[in-house]
């Protein structure tokens, strides 16, 4: 072993250490990094350093991702989306399991326009858990159905991980948004047929909310419901991801549109305030200023690997593995999944990613199909314990009656469902690059 690769190593040693030990990721990343560069190749890292953060805080794709998180808040935030909750959860009650579709038909919505899993498992997590547990849902299932409904948001764009990943391995965000719609929605059909079928076989699990509830809103009321509280959000969505997906507009400048159009939203909902407004700029400038710490701080580590060879050891790596490119996405498939049990996803797409993007490159690997299998891949690493976290979230807000052990137990099969969409999308790579090609991106 040369000295750069013990350096690699080490590097690579020093940095989970420092996560173990508790340091914030971002600081573990920047200290792991200047120090194995500079014992690596001295100062030369710190003079690379201004060029590498300036590029990174004046990328105009980047721009999108407070855009976004504004959009998002801000609907959370006016209870715009409280209602379309409430409403689309009437709609859907006469059926077993029909809170639970309503769940998951909410999460698609919201992830659509907020993308936040925070914001998505927090809103839902308080408006139904008390309800579903009120009306006899099993425990393990409503927390399951909440947290994966709150996760649908990292894959249905607009998407934070797609905008992210785009700028990762080189292609248009339009493309990836355009690629991520069918699985997302490949996705909420999975968790909705599951709940069907806990309908079916379980009802005692998922039981329909009484007729006499029911009866208390007309058919009437609920459509005008319908049509002032869920077409707002819907319109909102379409415009936006129409305008970046058809080539109207470029990501950010949809981004903008979607902010102002979730304020009028927010105004016409009769949901604006001062104060409610100074709540969405601080929400906006809390997530944002932790995806941007977080990149910045992750530019001396990929300096540094990259500088002291880490790309040709991971090369060399992957040649001792059987099967080629197939046998080099299984493991990288496998490595993320493991790696989510422990990191955020930022980090992973941040570190592990771009050491093994090379290796596809000379592959000739359809980088938009890979990077939709990582989305959906590390979409997972919200879900499972001990650091999921959506279990968090929703531990957070959960009542009393409601275990730890209940909503890791209820996240489980959605795990493996979201497995089981994951290779789906492995075996036909048309569901992920027919739109994109369809659409001439």
């Amino acid at each position: 072993m040369s000295g750069n690769e013990g350096l690699v190593i080490g590097m690579i040693a020093g940095f989970l250490a420092l996560i173990i030990i508790g340091v914030p990721v971002a600081i573990s990343l920047a200290v792991s990094g200047f120090v194995a560069g500079y014992f690596g190749f001295g100062t030369t890292l710190f003079n690379l350093m201004p060029a590498r953060l300036f590029g990174v805080v004046t990328n105009y794709t980047l721009l999108a991702i407070p855009l976004f998180v504004f959009m998002g808040v801000m609907l959370e935030k006016s209870k715009v989306a409280e209602n379309m909750l409430e409403t689309i959860g009437k709609a859907m009650g006469g059926l077993n399991g029909g809170m639970g579709l309503a769940i998951i038909l909410v999460g698609v919505l919201m992830g659509a326009s907020t993308g936040i899993v925070g914001a998505t498992v927090v809103t839902v997590g308080l408006l139904t858990l008390p309800a579903l547990m009120r009306r006899g849902y099993s425990p393990s299932v409503s927390c399951g159905t909440i947290c994966a409904s709150g996760t649908l948001g990292q894959i249905i764009p607009p998407s934070l991980v797609l905008i992210l990943l785009s700028d990762i391995v080189g292609e248009s965000v339009g493309a990836l948004f355009a690629a991520a719609f069918i699985p997302g929605l490949i996705l909420a059909g999975i968790y909705m047929l599951y709940l069907v079928l806990l309908g079916v076989f379980k009802k005692e699990l998922v039981p329909a909310i009484p007729a006499e509830e029911r009866a208390a809103i007309s058919g009437q009321q609920l459509a005008k419901d319908l049509f002032a509280h869920v077409m707002p959000p819907l319109l909102l969505v379409f415009a936006v991801l129409g305008s970046i997906v058809g080539g109207v507009a470029a990501p950010t400048e949809a981004a903008s549109m979607g902010a102002l159009g979730a304020l009028l939203i927010a105004v016409a909902a009769r949901g604006f305030s001062s104060a409610m407004l100074r709540e969405t700029l601080h929400g906006t400038l809390v997530i944002s200023a932790m995806v941007f710490f977080i990149l910045l701080c992750a530019q001396p580590f990929s300096l540094a690997f990259r500088g002291l060879g880490g790309e040709q050891m991971v090369h060399a790596m992957f040649e001792l593995l059987p099967g080629g490119e197939l046998g080099a996405i299984l493991f990288l498939m496998a490595l993320l999944f493991v790696l989510g049990f422990f990191l955020e996803w930022i980090e992973i797409s941040y570190i592990a990613l771009p050491m093994f993007l090379p290796v596809f490159m000379n592959y000739g690997t359809d980088m938009v199909w890979l990077a939709i299998m990582v989305a959906m891949n590390l979409q997972m690493s919200f879900l499972t314990p001990p650091f999921g976290w959506a279990l968090f979230f929703l531990k957070g807000v959960a009542p009393k009656g409601i275990s730890t052990r209940d909503i890791y137990v209820g996240v489980l099969p959605f795990v493996a469902l979201q497995l089981v969409a994951l290779v789906v999308l492995f075996q036909f790579p048309e569901l992920v690059t027919w739109l994109p090609e369809a659409i001439g991106w």
